[in-house]
């Protein structure tokens, strides 16, 4: 299987990358980003882009590319809706377009969601009406589209918060997570779980929901 990765500079495309890496199954790996990620290996190749509206610059080289895991995000904190859907919705578009024109198959695109996503749009949170819009956008498109839906994500294997206070929180709940997985089953999962789960839901023929909460992430993670 060969995946691309977008957001792997990220906490949760760490976990995806690293999942990659690991894997039997994934042969070759392209990341996309503006700067190389942490993890190395040989089956990695980086390619470093900028504008992530248009990535029809690399369309011959996501040429074979069986699918794409998803990873790019950002705060809605302080970002306006018109910045908050180029980067939700616009990046994750550009991506699956390109990777369908490129492809002589119909290829598999993971997308990193939120677990309060709104499928109706209707929502008065700019971020679940957004992230909802953006799920309905990939869902519409002619490939094998999942939509996972975190809700607390435990940082494993390296992966990090970008911000000094989402860092905080995580090493003050690291230790909780054990039981926080047990009594939340549909809300708490790892950076690790999203990463086997994106690998088993790319392999052609399974019959999970297209949208898949952070309990069946973590049974197809085998967690």
């Amino acid at each position: 299987m060969h995946v691309l990765v977008l957001g792997a500079t990220g906490m949760v495309g760490h976990g995806m990358l690293h999942a990659c890496i690991t894997d039997d199954d994934v042969e070759a790996v392209t990341v996309i980003a503006r700067r190389a990620p942490a993890p190395t290996h040989p089956k990695v190749r980086v390619l470093l882009h900028h504008d992530f509206t248009d990535l029809t610059p690399l369309r011959e080289e996501v040429t074979g590319v069986d699918t794409c895991h998803f990873a790019i995000g950002t705060s809605s904190a302080g970002v306006s809706e018109t910045d908050y859907t180029r980067i939700t919705r616009d990046y994750a578009l550009a991506a699956a377009n390109t990777l369908l024109d490129a492809s002589d198959r119909q290829p598999a695109f993971v997308y990193v969601s939120g677990r309060s996503a709104d499928s109706t749009e209707q929502t008065s949170v700019m971020w679940a009406r957004v992230k909802g819009a953006a799920e309905n956008a990939l869902l519409a498109l002619p490939m094998r589209t999942h939509i996972l839906r975190p809700g607390y994500i435990r940082p494993l294997n390296g992966a990090r918060a970008s911000s000094t206070t989402a860092r905080a929180f995580y090493t003050a709940t690291g230790p909780l997570f054990p039981v926080l997985r047990r009594a939340f089953p549909d809300w708490a999962t790892s950076t690790e779980a999203i990463g086997r789960a994106a690998i088993a839901l790319s392999h052609p023929g399974n019959t999970e929901p297209t949208i898949v909460t952070s309990r069946d992430i973590n049974r197809l993670a085998g967690m």
